[in-house]
C-alpha cells in the first residue's frame, strides 16, 4: 500500500488511544457504567485499544460490541460491488445502557449518522458519546465527537487512513488522495 504521508505514528496513535482512554474514564470513572461498540473496519480495534487501556486505568474492563452499518449507509445502492457485510456482536440489552460508539475517522458524519440509525433498532440507550482517533473537522450533517485523539484538517479529496497492523496493534494514520488506491 502507498500512501501519500504518514500524520501521526504508530507511537503517536499509542498516545491518542491512550488520551481518549483517559477521556472517557474521566466522565465515566466505572467502566460498568457505559459500553464501548466499534464500528467495522477500523473502528473496532480501536474500540479494542481503547478497552484495555480503560481496564488499564481501572483495573475494570468495559463490555464491548461491534456494530456494523452496511445496510444503514445513505450509499448502499450506489457502491459498484457488493459490500462485505459483517456480523454486529451486542452482548448486551442497549436499553438504558450509556454507549460510547467508537471509529476511527470522523469526515463527513454520514457513517456515524448510519451508526446511530443501527443503533436505535438494537434499543434506546440512555445517552451516545462518540470517540473518534481522527476528527476532520466540518462534518456534512450536526455531528461531533466527544473524545477525539487527533484534530486534522486535510483537503477533502484526501483520505484519512488509520491502521491497525495483524496483532491489532497501531500501524499509523496516514493521508491520502482519493484518486489513488489504497
Amino acid at each position: 500500500m502507498t500512501l501519500e504521508k504518514q500524520l501521526f505514528s504508530p507511537d503517536e496513535m499509542t498516545g491518542a488511544i491512550k488520551a481518549v482512554a483517559a477521556a472517557i474514564v474521566s466522565k465515566f470513572p466505572d467502566p460498568a457504567d457505559f459500553v464501548l461498540v466499534g464500528l467495522y473496519k477500523q473502528g473496532v480495534p480501536l474500540m479494542e485499544k481503547i478497552a484495555e487501556e480503560i481496564s488499564r486505568l481501572t483495573g475494570k474492563s468495559p463490555q464491548t460490541g461491534k456494530l456494523d452499518i452496511t445496510m444503514y449507509r445513505d450509499d448502499f445502492g450506489k457502491r459498484s460491488g457488493l459490500p462485505l457485510i459483517r456480523e454486529t456482536v451486542i452482548p448486551f440489552d442497549l436499553n438504558g445502557e450509556n454507549i460510547i460508539l467508537v471509529d476511527d475517522v470522523l469526515s463527513s458524519g454520514r457513517t456515524i449518522r448510519a451508526a446511530l440509525d443501527a443503533l436505535t433498532d438494537y434499543g434506546r440507550p440512555a445517552l451516545i458519546r462518540l470517540a473518534v482517533l481522527v476528527d476532520r473537522g466540518n462534518p456534512e450533517f450536526p455531528i461531533r465527537a466527544d473524545f477525539v485523539g487527533f484534530s486534522n484538517n486535510s483537503p477533502a479529496e484526501h483520505k484519512i487512513v488509520v491502521q491497525f497492523d495483524d496483532n491489532g496493534s497501531p500501524a499509523g494514520v496516514y493521508e491520502k488522495n482519493w484518486n489513488q488506491s489504497i
